[in-house]
């Protein structure tokens, strides 16, 4: 975290006082879910099936420029709403209310390589556990990154500018990576582990079902725009990883969004959790179409204070959220996403280079750093 403690003007009780407006905020959009918000998700679910038959149905005449350019667009969206509004959603169970079994965290499986049951063990047992906790939080820099000045510098991390890229180009590959944890199971013991190989191997399926699907199945069934369709389907999936990477980036990596360690969360209390959460996210300012294509991650900062609740729901909480931040004097860190992005990889270039040495009689920043 940073040596200016944003929170030390906070008092014990302020904090916990925070806690309970929070959930009182929750609670009543809990109450108020209902048959709006049914017809919501199941109009967005219907609207992506058909926009991707109708992609690929385009993408059967993909031989001619004009059907590649509309059908690779059509795709793209549709893998992006797949993701995004419907799949990582529906996984953090904001539907299970419904009681519907088609649109339910326990049954869903999306258009990732990431097997679902993984996917929601990695990302909604410990990244929104552990948010921003430098070796609790896969998600922070993915394991590749050094995401904090005050985290050991290495010579591979010149390269993390590189390593960002690549990851962003095949991001759903990434994710399966850390979701099995493999930088820490690639020891010869840790990969004999039965727990471990039977992780593997519902990646390796997951993997051969979505290659099967997108770059055999769907290329054979456009006949002689084969090879069109297959460069259509590999772009519409760059375009998806590149454009969910730059989402997430944005959520936990600009400057002004804090990093916490280990030894910050012990005995956690709900209301320091709750400022943890909010201290740790950014969001993206825009339209309501950006809002949509981010699957409502743009509002990173409410969808970590209440991860459950249905995204379609989070823009009015938005608006009370920040009105707690204003009052008990906190940074709602917030920006287009031009600036996002660019204050993000900004961040990267930087953490990639040793610390400057401290200046004399400037005690090391280290000795100063304060426990969130």
């Amino acid at each position: 975290m940073t040596a200016i403690d944003p929170t030390a003007h906070l008092t014990a009780e302020q904090i916990e006082e925070l806690g309970r407006e929070l959930d009182a905020i929750r609670d009543e959009v809990i109450a108020s879910r209902g048959e709006k918000d049914a017809a919501y998700i199941r109009k967005v679910i219907a609207a992506q099936r058909k926009l991707e038959l109708v992609s690929r149905g385009v993408l059967l005449f993909s031989m001619f420029p004009p059907a590649w350019l509309v059908g690779t667009a059509g795709l793209s969206v549709a893998k992006i709403m797949d993701n995004m509004e419907i799949g990582h959603n529906i996984l953090h169970g904001q539907w299970d209310w419904m009681r519907d079994p088609k649109i339910h965290s326990t049954t869903w499986e999306w258009d990732h390589v990431s097997p679902a049951d993984q996917w929601k063990h990695s990302h909604n047992e410990l990244h929104h556990t552990y948010t921003n906790v430098i070796g609790k939080d896969n998600d922070l820099g993915y394991g590749i990154m050094r995401v904090d000045e005050d985290q050991k510098w290495h010579p591979f991390h010149l390269g993390q500018p590189l390593w960002n890229f690549v990851n962003a180009c095949f991001f759903e590959y990434g994710i399966a990576a850390y979701d099995l944890e493999l930088g820490k199971n690639l020891s010869k013991r840790r990969r004999k582990d039965p727990e471990f190989r039977a992780r593997a191997k519902a990646v390796g399926r997951k993997i051969r079902k979505q290659v099967l699907k997108d770059y055999l199945i769907h290329p054979l069934l456009s006949g002689p725009s084969f090879l069109p369709t297959l460069a259509a389907t590999f772009t519409a999936n760059l375009v998806r990883n590149i454009w969910s990477h730059s989402v997430i980036m944005c959520g936990h990596f600009p400057e002004g969004v804090q990093v916490f360690e280990r030894r910050s969360i012990e005995d956690e209390t709900r209301g320091q959790w709750y400022l943890r959460q909010m201290m740790g996210s950014a969001n993206i300012s825009g339209s309501k179409a950006m809002h949509f294509m981010t699957g409502n991650l743009s509002h990173q900062i409410e969808h970590h204070l209440f991860p459950d609740l249905p995204s379609n729901r989070y823009a009015e909480v938005a608006v009370k959220v920040r009105a707690l931040f204003e009052k008990y004097e906190l940074e709602y860190v917030t920006g287009p996403l031009p600036k996002q992005v660019f204050s993000a990889w900004r961040k990267v270039f930087r953490l990639s280079l040793p610390n400057k040495k401290p200046e004399v009689g400037t005690p090391d920043r280290e000795q100063e750093l304060v426990a969130a």
